[in-house]
This record gives structure tokens, sequence and C-alpha cells, in this order.
């Protein structure tokens, strides 16, 4: 698999870190981790194949992870570069996405589900594996950030990750990340986190350590990152890994 980060940073306007989005290469084909607002640009800025993508998956309803989905679809519908396409778009994520798509659809009145091409919506069950790509598996698991909120695990092959997205502090999510080839875990705050449902620094190398992925990122980062050497703040904790900061741009393999 291979990763290209297209936003490392949160809701709050940054000049170097786009809001939530991944996009992620497998064997099967591309899907896109979480669809902020920034995310439809910043694939074309990455010169990836948006008009061919083949699944979102939508970690939670907050607008810095899926405020970009409309336009997406409303994108897709129009461009040229699209209007040869017949594959299906699926697009998956916890209870109650069918009803977040409709209530965007209805809002404009752009019948966004109304493509040359199938639009699938698929609300998975946590813990039930399910295929995101074909042969490419996938689990999700429930988080304590909202009612929606869910980290998802994907393997291809003998690749695997875990993206968390936004959570908090949850000693359980160690076992389902345990040993993966790379964990994405938000970071929020350096410390002194102002909100019990993000993560600080010594939180996150906590769950890091207990996971011992064979290499870790970090990502989600506010604004107070800016003011921190992040290498020297990773290094206080004795990481058992290495571990990444996530960079706006920034692709890596995962094995």
């Amino acid at each position: 698999m291979n990763l290209t980060v297209l936003g490392s940073g949160t809701s709050v306007p940054h000049p170097r870190r786009s809001s939530s989005a991944y996009w992620l290469k497998t064997a099967g084909g591309c899907v896109l981790l979480d669809c902020s607002a920034s995310a439809i640009h910043r694939m074309a800025e990455e010169n990836l194949d948006w008009a061919g993508l083949d699944a979102i998956w939508i970690s939670h309803f907050h607008l810095d992870h899926c405020g970009g989905l409309p336009a997406y679809l409303f994108g897709i519908k129009h461009a040229a570069e699209t209007q040869a396409r017949t594959k299906p778009l699926r697009i998956f994520g916890g209870p109650g996405l069918a009803e977040l798509v409709r209530r965007f659809d209805a809002a404009g009145d752009y019948r966004l589900l109304s493509q040359r091409f199938a639009i699938e919506i698929v609300e998975v069950t946590a813990l039930e594996p399910f295929e995101i790509l074909p042969g490419v598996e996938a689990a999700a698991m429930k988080t304590p950030h909202t009612d929606s909120s869910h980290a998802i695990h994907i393997r291809d092959g003998e690749a695997t990750m875990v993206y968390t997205a936004d959570t908090g502090f949850d000693p359980s999510i160690t076992g389902f990340a345990g040993g993966v080839g790379l964990y994405i875990t938000e970071c929020s705050f350096v410390r002194n986190k102002p909100v019990e449902l993000h993560l600080e620094l010594s939180e996150a190398m906590h769950l890091i350590r207990k996971a011992r992925p064979q290499r870790a990122m970090l990502t989600h980062f506010y604004p107070e990152w800016d003011s921190s050497d992040f290498q020297d703040e990773v290094a206080r904790f004795d990481p058992p890994c290495e571990v990444i900061e996530a960079i706006d741009g920034l692709r890596l393999d995962i094995s």
C-alpha cells in the first residue's frame, strides 16, 4: 500500500495543513480516508486520479472530515474527466452515513446520488469485517469522540494499517492496532489538552508503546504544534518505533 497525506490539520485554517484527508493506494484500487472540504482540491494538487477514486471512508460526521463529500459528488457529476466513468463509487462509514448524504443532497437539491455510475452507501458495523476494495479487508472500531466516530483497520495482503481519525484516550485501540505496519493516530495537542475527546502527545505515545506498530504517524495537529519541535517532543517519550510527523504531501509505502 502507498499513502499520501492530503490533510494533516484540523478545522482551524492553517497555511500548511489542510483538514483531514489521506489517499491510500492498494492492489485493489484507491480509497480516500476522510473527505474534508480541502480534500477535493488537494487530490488534484497531488496529481492523484480523483476521477477514478474507488472508495471513500468517512470516519465521523464532523465537517473537517466529511465536509468535502457533497462537493466531490457534485464535482464528479459534472466534470469532463468522469463523463465516461462506469465503475461504482462506494462510500463507507458508520450508522447514519446514508442519512448524512441524504441531508447533504437535500440541502442543495443537487441529486448527488443520480450519477452516470452507481453511488453505493455502505454503513458498517463495528468489529465486523468488510471488503473496502476488491481483495482488501477492513474492520472498524468505535472510538470515543462522537456517536458516529470509528477507527479503521485495513489489510492488503501482508500490508496493514490503522487510521484512528479523531479519538479520545482509549487503551482498547492498542489491540485493534497491534503490530500493524503503520498506525496513524491523531495527536491534536502537545500537552494540557483543553478537551477530553482528542489526544495529546503523552497519550498518543502511550498508545503507540502498547500497540507496538512497525511505524506510527501522528496527525490532526492544532496550530499550537507550530511552536514546538516535533522530533524533540517525541524523543522525550523514547518511542518504541519510528514516529513520523504527518505533513501535507508526504508519501510513504506501507508494508
